[in-house]
């Protein structure tokens, strides 16, 4: 596995991964599976330690990521942002390989190949060696969505959102209802809340900032999607 150590935020379908280093925490971004879905790997840089958000696909890739020296992190925890199925294809296969823990919201378990081994909701913190992520639940792309937050004590913010905030918009839903319910999330517990340095990691494609999407939210919340 080749990783870039100049992070953009963009990675290509089956190309390299990149990594972003910060003073405690590095964040690898790779792209697995036929739906260009993104894999990160969070690894606390004082204890080793590692959590992986979106087993999504290509168990065999992740594995490569996370190395096979004595010196590869220790993959603690496994969370997965949502309950579609292209977020979850290499969850059994990851998790098992590596003894990790599972986690993921109550109201989007049910359907994922494997039980959790705990359950997360809005307000609750996971943490990966000395790394604290905050649970931010997004109502509406699926009922247990959720976002995972590390305030940087060095820099600014990041924020990892799964399928419910993308450059360009929030994520799909399927009726009026939702859509209100996932915009009203994403502006109160995201944008009325962190500040436009923020830097966020989706679910597919590109990263963004909040402060390039912020002017755009009022146009979104218009257009219904």
């Amino acid at each position: 596995m080749n990783i870039v150590e100049t992070y953009t935020g963009h990675v290509e379908p089956g190309g390299d991964a990149a990594r972003r280093t910060l003073d405690a925490l590095t964040i690898t971004k790779l792209s697995v599976g036929p739906m260009d879905n993104n894999a990160y790997l969070l690894v606390c840089r004082a204890e080793n330690e590692a959590l992986l958000i979106d087993a999504a696909n290509d168990p065999e890739r992740i594995s490569d990521l996370i190395g096979h020296g004595p010196d590869r992190p220790a993959l603690k925890t496994v969370v997965t942002t949502h309950q579609h199925q292209d977020h979850w294809q290499a969850l059994g296969a990851v998790a098992g390989a590596n003894g990790s823990n599972t986690a993921a919201h109550p109201l989007d378990a049910e359907p994922l190949p494997i039980p959790p081994d705990f359950l997360v909701e809005h307000g609750d913190t996971i943490k990966v060696g000395q790394i604290t992520l905050e649970v931010i639940h997004l109502r509406g792309h699926t009922p247990g969505s959720i976002a995972l937050l590390y305030r940087d004590p060095a820099g600014h913010p990041h924020l990892f959102t799964g399928d419910s905030l993308f450059p360009g918009g929030v994520g799909k839903t399927n009726s009026p209802e939702d859509f209100k319910s996932l915009i009203d999330d994403v502006e109160s517990r995201i944008f009325g809340e962190l500040p436009d340095e923020t830097w966020f990691y989706p679910g597919h494609g590109d990263d963004s900032t909040l402060g390039e999407q912020r002017a755009h939210l009022a146009e979104w919340r218009e257009r219904g999607w």
